[in-house]
């Protein structure tokens, strides 16, 4: 909802004195709209584009060098008038001549052509650009709206007039570009004016709106809510579907956000994109992922593909400096892209020599790691949940992304490595993937776990073991800085090695002795939901959290018995070793 206003029906106006306030030093206000500074340079064509306001970056925050020379700024989602086209044009004019762009809405061609009639008449030569990209509006290209393929539209023509091309040379790359490019975009919700109490529409829950619009319009057809690789493939195999004859091989992409749907979520269906394009021999040139025409606060996404010969990839690669738009060659070239050697260059796996212990206890190593992924992918949504009563509910996500990642790191290293050896890749591959406190916690304890063991030792007898643990736990004492009773995983960690050392002392094999420990580990897991954490995220909802127990200190007594379950001490354990 839009919630930031004085009058509703000034909203537009008041926004753009903001605006212009902010970007005084490259842009200047003019009845209708804004004008971007001139150059020292010699004068060149003025493209002027425009429509209503609400979609911002769209129009006024790509004025200025290299894209629009002006812009036409309407009402919420209302075409602008006449004499507003007419004032920004006259401004903006540097003796070249005025070419209007605009999405095909029946408003704006209205007002726009009345404007260049106008200016005509008065010996500025004017011509009209109208944005046909919308594949989901009409089967015929001529009667397509104009949507976030206008952007690739203003950039090209911007980028010609910054070149010095004629007014013929603009209109007809506009024209080109327009034939050039296509979009499809999906609404997840609708979107609300400023003084409204319910959007424009609605989206039914578990749909999404196939086909938007930019002002307010629902979809065309309302389908099922899909994954975003579906999506992904959705989106390339229409727009694919309708690529213009004799296209080329090449795409410059806008994936646009229309207003609510995060930058995240737009980098994660990129990715998806990214590889939909490159499994159909299409080739990506500086593809653009943000918010370039919005509605307002309205949550959805479109993929924009313009295909490109030389002068069109030449103008998209052009540099431009808006408020909102900014490409900048020169500072890329600066950098040096390291090449696959030196990537790879301090990432070795290759696991130094071990003792046939050691690589006995790599065997177990990699099986109890097994066991703690496959854990872990039952419990993440329990452990989630747990964990959204006084946190954030991503230790469950958070663990299986730690433990996925090492599994995965040391499934790439050879048979035969040692289990100090496998402990500490899985160790910094957990630390790098899983993020947050736990994944570091994790990642350092395992590392520490690591290197208590060694891999030189020709048997590993109990006590070394627990050793190991003990080290294990001190790692995560010093680094998280908690003590037993805080409300971590440290009330199931130090109960379990204590229970651990005093067993084995006491003449314990390591598999009873690990049984035992595993179940006051659970037990001490149970009793955390009677703490109030003192440390971490859940601390400022203290009381909010108790009765539930720790999430950190659950998951802990999980993967220690767990661990108790799989690993086969029996042989060794008859003889007091864990080899």
């Amino acid at each position: 909802m839009t919630t930031i206003y004085d009058d509703p029906d000034e909203f537009a106006d008041d926004q753009l004195t903001g605006f212009l306030a902010l970007y005084a030093d490259r842009l200047r206000g003019v009845p209708g709209g804004v004008v971007s500074h001139r150059g020292q340079g010699d004068p060149q064509v003025a493209v002027v584009i425009g429509g209503g306001s609400g979609h911002y970056p769209a129009f006024s925050g790509t004025v200025g060098p290299g894209l629009a020379t002006g812009a036409v700024v309407g009402n919420i989602f209302t075409s602008p008038s006449a004499a507003q086209a007419y004032s920004v044009a006259k401004a903006a004019d540097q003796g070249k001549g005025v070419v209007f762009s605009f999405g095909n809405y029946a408003g704006d061609i209205m007002n726009f052509g009345i404007a260049a009639e106008r200016l005509c008449k008065e010996g500025v030569d004017t011509r009209i650009v109208v944005v046909t990209d919308d594949i989901a509006s009409a089967d015929e290209p001529s009667k397509r709206r104009g949507i976030a393929g206008d952007f690739s539209v203003f950039k090209a023509m911007g980028a010609a007039a910054a070149e010095g091309a004629s007014l013929d040379e603009v209109e007809r790359i506009g024209n080109a570009s327009n034939d050039a490019t296509r979009t499809l975009g999906v609404a997840f919700s609708g979107c609300t004016m400023p003084g409204a109490t319910e959007p424009l529409f609605e989206v039914p829950e578990g749909h999404l709106g196939l086909g938007l619009g930019i002002h307010g319009e629902p979809g065309i057809r309302d389908v099922e809510l899909m994954r975003a690789t579906d999506l992904a493939d959705l989106f390339v195999d229409r727009l694919l579907a309708d690529r213009p004859r004799r296209a080329s091989s090449k795409v410059a992409p806008i994936l646009n956000g229309l207003g609510t749907t995060k930058y995240e979520e737009l980098f994660l269906l990129w990715g998806h994109v990214a590889r939909r394009l490159a499994d159909a021999h299409v080739e990506v040139v500086e593809p653009e992922v943000g918010e370039l025409v919005t509605s307002l606060d309205m949550g959805g996404v479109s993929l924009t593909l313009q295909w490109l010969d030389d002068e069109l990839e030449r103008l998209w690669r052009a540099d431009a400096y808006t408020p909102a738009y900014r490409k900048l060659r020169a500072p890329l070239d600066e950098l040096v892209v390291p090449s696959p050697d030196e990537l790879a260059a301090g990432v070795d796996d290759t696991a130094p020599a071990a003792t046939e212990a050691a690589a006995r206890l790599g065997g177990r190593v990699r099986t109890a790691l097994g066991a703690i992924h496959d854990l872990l992918r039952r419990e993440e949504e329990t452990l989630g949940r747990i964990d959204a009563v006084a946190g954030d509910g991503d230790h469950g996500r958070g663990m299986l992304k730690g433990i996925g990642a090492a599994v995965s790191r040391v499934d790439g290293v050879a048979d035969g490595a040692g289990g100090a050896w496998l402990l500490s890749r899985a160790g910094l591959a957990w630390a790098e993937h899983a993020g947050g406190t736990s994944g570091v916690l994790w990642g350092s304890a395992l590392e520490a776990l690591a290197t208590s063991l060694t891999d030189d030792r020709k048997d590993y007898a109990a006590v070394q073991i627990v050793d190991g643990v003990d080290a294990f736990a001190e790692s995560i004492v010093d680094l998280g800085r908690a003590s037993e009773g805080d409300k971590t995983m440290l009330d199931a960690l130090l109960p379990f090695a204590r229970s651990l050392r005093e067993r084995v002392d006491a003449g314990d094999s390591l598999l009873v002795a690990w049984t035992a420990a595993a179940q006051v580990s659970v037990a001490a897991a149970s009793a955390t939901a009677e703490l109030r954490p003192k440390v971490g995220r859940a601390r400022p909802l203290a009381e909010k959290s108790v009765g539930t127990p720790d999430a950190g200190a659950t998951s802990m007594a999980m993967i220690v018995t767990v661990v108790g379950e799989v690993l086969n001490w029996s042989t060794a354990s008859k003889e007091g070793t864990a080899s």
